[in-house]
């Protein structure tokens, strides 16, 4: 399984543009989805605060119990779930969190749908536990959307678990309440990536543990409040798997970091202000980046309303948008990521990510705009 992993094409793109960027050349970056932001002024002021306290030592595996209970709290608030602080893992960024459910729910051979495309990174971390991913495919024409019976169709009885991701990356729409039911009333264990909650300009996000229980919860700090270097992240999880997850977490991970984890806590008292500044300049950079690849002859068959990222339709431009993200690198030395990094029915598209200042966005643009002309 783990010969079947494949390379991670955004970080590709970025390692490249960083390799140009040492040789002097000027890169606009919108292929990683990381906020240009810094943490916000209560964040930095925890972190400095716990550090100078001395407050730099191991945590209880699951995570400091003030800071789980604000978790909750912070569902209970936006959801209206309710649920336990003893159904959380807190663990260093969401990566680790997807790693101890899929270990958790997965022997050898077992299988987990994914949807193609969908987030880059699912797919590898179920080979990571030699489990099988199974792809369902989503149609552009349909505008990405779930289409329940096509689900239903690739359910097996090795299958253990459904990924969904709302807001959603790389599309960064959302899953229709509806649909959201649908998927819960399945059967199957969901695990549900919640990471670009709070980033929402249009519409309610809504979590799957509005519709069920048998799921997983993956969440984090890092997009929200703009705390990607801290590594902090949740897992939400049925009780009857809450032992195992510990002693995972134990073992491979021992704890998230203490500083963090004080300044996760300082977040959710804290940082409502900053977070709605943030959204409100995403937003702003939202619509210019849509009617600018619209412009330059881009495609859009699913707007985006929340995270920040735009998925757009290069096949006029070319049919290998692998290719044509390095190249559009080489010659126009602005980054986006492949389509083809979420799946196979990626190819042919380009995710811009607007987590980077309207001003090189506005850049970004132009130099494509010269680049098509030339090309």
């Amino acid at each position: 399984m783990l010969e079947d992993i494949t390379p991670f094409y955004a970080m590709e793109v970025l390692e490249k543009a960083q390799e140009m960027e040492r040789n002097g050349i000027h890169i606009i970056h919108m292929e990683v989805g990381e906020p240009d932001f810094d943490v916000p002024p209560c964040v930095r002021e925890a972190v400095i605060k716990a550090v100078s306290n001395g407050v730099t030592h191991y945590t209880h595996s699951l995570g400091i119990p003030g800071l789980r209970s604000k978790i909750a709290s912070l569902y209970n608030k936006e959801c209206g779930v309710v649920f336990s602080p003893e159904n959380i893992v807190v663990t260093s960024g969401s990566s680790p969190a997807i790693l101890i459910a899929l270990r958790t729910l997965c022997d050898v051979g077992d299988e987990v749908l994914v949807f193609n495309p969908g987030y880059a990174c699912y797919a590898n971390f179920v080979r990571a536990v030699n489990a099988v991913p199974v792809s369902i495919d989503l149609s552009p024409e349909d505008g990405f959307r779930i289409d329940i019976e096509a689900v239903k169709k690739k359910i097996t009885p090795k299958t253990k678990a459904i990924f969904i991701n709302s807001p959603s990356n790389p599309f960064g729409t959302m899953i229709e309440p509806e649909v959201m039911r649908q998927i819960a009333d399945l059967g199957l264990t969901v695990i549900s990536d919640e990471i670009y909650h709070g980033l929402v300009y249009e519409g309610k996000a809504h979590s799957i543990l509005e519709y069920t229980d048998n799921a997983f919860v993956l969440n984090g700090f890092s997009k929200r409040f703009a705390m990607t270097g801290l590594r902090l992240g949740y897992l939400i999880a049925p009780q009857k798997y809450m032992r195992t997850l510990q002693i995972l977490q134990q073992n491979l991970f021992i704890c998230a970091p203490s500083d963090a984890q004080c300044a996760g806590i300082a977040a959710i008292e804290g940082a409502a202000d900053d977070v709605a500044r943030m959204c409100a300049i995403y937003n702003e950079r939202r619509t210019f980046i849509v009617d600018g690849l619209k412009r330059l002859g881009f495609k859009f068959w699913a707007e985006p309303v929340g995270a920040f990222y735009v998925f757009a339709d290069a096949r006029r431009f070319a049919s290998d948008t692998y290719k044509f993200a390095f190249d559009i690198l080489e010659h126009a030395h602005v980054g986006v990521t492949p389509g083809i990094d979420f799946g196979s029915q990626g190819q042919g598209f380009l995710r811009f990510s607007y987590a980077n200042s309207l001003e090189n966005i506005k850049e970004g643009l132009r130099r494509i705009e010269d680049y098509l002309k030339k090309r």
